[in-house]
């Protein structure tokens, strides 16, 4: 009987990246192959999303604490059936979170906001890989378009860049794991199995806490 593949050294990869790149669709992909335990954002459960990307300023406080609150649960829920008794695959990094609340909240919110977060954020578990998908600004919205999500409908190309370069600012400064920074843009990891096998290839090869693959290095 043939083994599974196995990345031995990690137990626990975050898929990550802005709207759009993909992240979703690549974790599932990689728990598939790795026939690991999968965790994945449920945006649709979130009934003050839709309300968010109509107005805002009004509606991202609850919007964003909504967020906060699920994906640390199901952190947490991870963490109590012992997550590491299996691979688990994810497609959000809970220390991300902040990077939308301070692109979207005002004063008096964003502090509240980092009260909360403080509080959770010393119980989540900490990844062993993070993936980190990079795109253009047009090839998000063209995504975003493509996968046809009702509430997303009224989300603008302007946001999705200023969300695209909080990503960058981020990943540039993150040292809280190793990170494998994947330019996606002529990349396909559902549909062409090659593109796949390179990425794949090049985690199993990683020994820095940074490192790079576009298609062709």
């Amino acid at each position: 009987m043939n083994r599974a593949p196995t990345l031995d050294k990690y137990r626990y990869i975050v898929v990550e990246g802005p709207i759009g790149v993909g992240k979703t669709s690549l974790a599932r992909r990689l728990a598939e192959h790795l026939k690991a335990e999968l965790l994945l954002e449920h945006p649709q459960e979130n009934p003050f999303l839709a309300r968010f990307y109509q107005d805002m300023e009004r509606h991202a406080l609850p919007t964003q604490l909504f967020f906060l609150f699920q994906r640390f649960n199901q952190l947490r829920n991870l963490a109590q059936i012992d997550m590491f008794s299996r691979v688990t695959v994810a497609d959000f990094l809970l220390d991300k979170d902040p990077l939308f609340a301070r692109l979207t909240l005002s004063n008096d919110e964003l502090h509240l906001y980092r009260q909360i977060y403080a509080t959770l954020s010393p119980q989540a578990p900490r990844p062993d890989l993070v993936i980190y998908l990079q795109a253009q600004t047009e090839t998000l919205l063209e995504r975003v378009r493509r996968r046809g999500a009702e509430f997303e409908r009224p989300m603008s190309e302007a946001y999705l860049a200023l969300v695209g370069e909080s990503y960058n600012r981020f990943f540039y400064h993150y040292t809280g794991a190793p990170v494998l920074i994947v330019n996606s843009e002529r990349l396909n990891f559902v549909d062409r199995p090659a593109d796949f096998g390179l990425l794949f290839a090049r985690v199993e090869a990683m020994r820095g806490q940074r490192e790079f693959f576009n298609l062709g290095e």
